[in-house]
């Protein structure tokens, strides 16, 4: 079982308040995605971060790709990706955090979700630099296994990849799984709880405060406020 030690719960709470401030409009659902490598996999990646939120509405709708976000709210781009940079520093310290304490072997990629005021964290420990499928094609299978992203949804170039998914050979790949309430306070974008109807079923709800929404390249952060996260990290 992987040591969660107390180091590791704050690096969880940093980066539930990393995700909460980088999403500009109320969701219901996220998903994430991120790996780290020893050494570089055949296309040359040390590893990558990737994840897919659900606006909340009463209308089905569909995941949005975190590197969508800076166009679809006419956010500065550049300053947008300094923030998901950040966001994978914090995996790569959560991943030493971890090497301190296992000594059988480190994962290599995990899956983080949140829903309904839970947080939760899968870690795998599949050997991706002799893995059958390219980072591009794990996404692809990626998105059908989380997200449900299937066949009928995807180009004709994705579903041939879907298809030697399904046709190839499938082994039980070691995970560990992690699970916690969210008990986050004070972070940048608002956060109400609320009771629903007669349950008092508690609900998370992010409230967002755009101003100047017709304002181009409109930012999230101050340079100071960017260079102090910086130093953190």
């Amino acid at each position: 079982m992987l040591n969660h030690t107390k180091k590791i719960k704050e690096i969880y709470e940093d980066i539930q308040k990393k995700l909460f401030y980088m999403i500009p409009e109320r969701w219901e659902k996220l998903y994430l995605y991120s790996s780290i490598l020893e050494e570089p996999d055949r296309e040359g990646k040390m590893g990558e971060l990737f994840f897919y939120y659900f606006p909340k509405g009463i209308f089905k709708k569909k995941p949005v790709n975190v590197y969508e976000i800076p166009a679809k709210f006419n956010l500065d781009e550049n300053e947008y990706l300094t923030l998901v940079r950040l966001l994978y520093e914090k995996i790569k310290e959560l991943r030493k955090e971890f090497k301190k304490s296992e000594r059988r072997g480190n994962w290599t990629n995990l899956t983080l979700s949140i829903q309904n005021l839970k947080f939760k964290v899968v870690y795998d420990y599949t050997d991706l630099n002799h893995s059958d499928f390219s980072s591009y094609e794990r996404h692809v299978i990626w998105r059908y296994e989380v997200l449900g992203v299937g066949e009928e949804q995807v180009s004709k170039e994705d579903k041939e990849i879907l298809k030697r998914y399904f046709l190839g050979a499938k082994t039980l790949l070691k995970k560990e799984h992690y699970d916690a309430g969210i008990y986050i306070q004070d972070i940048e974008n608002v956060i109400d709880y609320c009771n629903e109807n007669d349950n008092h079923i508690q609900k998370i709800e992010q409230v967002v405060e755009l101003t100047e929404k017709k304002r181009k390249n409109q930012l999230l952060l101050s340079q100071e406020e960017i260079e102090k996260m910086k130093n953190k990290n």
